[in-house]
């Protein structure tokens, strides 16, 4: 008997050691695993974060003459259209370029010329500040448009690849607010800067910042774990015919040109508009008037979520309804109904971009930087005649003839949508 209770004894001795033994092994694995959760967590944090700097570089230099034009008016004694150059150079030289730097970076890589284009952007920054007529600023604006086309066209391709499923339209909507804050603070930086040190410091700033944000990028963003490279550009431009082939991209590209068509020409001439009688505003006051987008920057990033739920055509429609809505409040002679006119048009034109860019991520399979080099091309050239032709409706009818303009351009924008895209 004394036998047998040694024996159950020592059997429950080590059952409970083992029992002890794998709930030591279970907690192991379960902090080893939350361990390896916040490592990941943490990698994709710093991801995101990489991605919204990379935006917000970018944009930090692109409309930053924006609130400068009628002070550039004043200076090189130019016209309202010839002042408006500075801002459709930069435009005009990444509609050129995308297409062919998407191609060569279906080659390359993605952060292997994200990276150093981000780097090699502050260099005509700096030089713009040395220029000594308008047309040099002009020329040194179109040399940072060409390196800014790098960086948009490999971006998207780069987070429309990183990401899988509804995270790309989350992904995009991130990337879009890191254009939206750059946007911003070149805009309010210059207006200040310019005040109280004169323009060609805006410049040398923004060529500085513009540095140490390529510096970060290096460190932060990781190389591409999707990227598959392409043998030859032949086989790229290959993939840039059938794109341009594809209906529904079309129609894409199309509602790319409209929606930076829309946003240049109201916030390039509402800085006319507001620099003149009953407003009279100055440049620090201009540049502020930007703040407006930060009031994008705070929704853009729930925009991914909707896009899930609502699809891209309810978006989008919904998007141009906000745009046409926000820029006939301008119309109201009152300086804070122009400016909630202006956020909510802005809200709905950085709504426009995120559907917009992440449906061509989507629905692009192969060739995906060539696909968005062709949207940024579309996109810019939108941008670069926004600067240009409301001037013309500005000479028959100032401001009230360039709402017509944006109203007429956001009907044709729903239009496509309804007809091409599919729900």
């Amino acid at each position: 008997m004394k036998q047998v209770l040694k024996t159950l004894l020592a059997d429950g001795s080590v059952s409970a050691s083992r029992r002890r033994s794998r709930r030591t092994h279970r907690n192991a694995v379960t902090e080893a695993a939350a361990a390896t959760a916040g490592t990941a967590s943490t990698r994709v944090n710093r991801r995101s974060l990489a991605m919204a700097l990379v935006g917000f570089c970018s944009f930090l230099n692109l409309y930053t003459t924006q609130p400068l034009l009628p002070l550039f008016t004043q200076v090189f004694h130019a016209s309202k259209v010839e002042a408006s150059l500075t801002v459709s150079a930069t435009t005009i030289a990444v509609a050129l370029a995308a297409p062919w730097v998407g191609a060569l970076a279906d080659i390359l890589g993605r952060k292997r010329v994200i990276v150093p284009a981000l780097l090699l952007l502050s260099i005509p920054t700096l030089l713009a500040a040395t220029a000594p007529s308008l047309s040099s600023l002009i020329a040194w604006r179109f040399g940072q448009g060409l390196i800014m086309a790098v960086i948009f066209a490999v971006s998207m391709a780069y987070v429309s690849e990183e990401w899988s499923g509804a995270g790309v339209s989350a992904a995009m909507a991130i990337y879009i607010t890191g254009n939206v804050i750059g946007g911003f603070s070149g805009r309010f930086l210059a207006g200040l800067v310019a005040d109280a040190l004169g323009w060609r410091w805006v410049f040398g700033l923004l060529g500085g910042l513009t540095l140490l944000g390529g510096c970060v990028a290096w460190v932060w963003l990781p190389r591409s774990r999707h990227f598959v490279r392409k043998p030859s550009i032949r086989h790229t431009l290959t993939a840039m015919r059938s794109h341009i082939q594809n209906p529904r991209l079309i129609a894409a590209y199309a509602v790319g040109f409209n929606v930076l068509f829309s946003m240049v020409a109201i916030f390039t001439y509402i800085t006319f508009y507001l620099s003149a009688a009953p407003f009279r505003l100055g440049s620090v006051a201009l540049g502020s008037i930007f703040c407006v987008y930060l009031f994008g920057a705070v929704i853009t990033p729930l925009a991914g979520r909707w896009i899930g739920r609502l699809g891209y055509r309810r978006s989008l429609l919904g998007a141009i309804a906000t745009v046409a809505a926000g820029v006939l409040l301008t119309l109201v002679p009152i300086l804070g109904v122009v400016i909630a006119g202006l956020s909510i048009s802005a809200f709905g034109t950085f709504i426009c971009q995120a559907v917009a860019t992440s449906y061509v991520g989507t629905t692009v399979l192969e060739g995906r930087s060539s696909a968005t080099g062709l949207y940024v091309a579309f996109y810019y050239l939108g941008g670069s005649l926004g600067a240009i032709i409301p001037g013309l409706a500005w000479g028959v009818g100032q401001w009230p003839a360039c709402v017509v303009l944006v109203l007429s351009v956001q009907a044709v924008t729903a239009y496509l949508a309804i007809a091409c895209w599919k729900r």
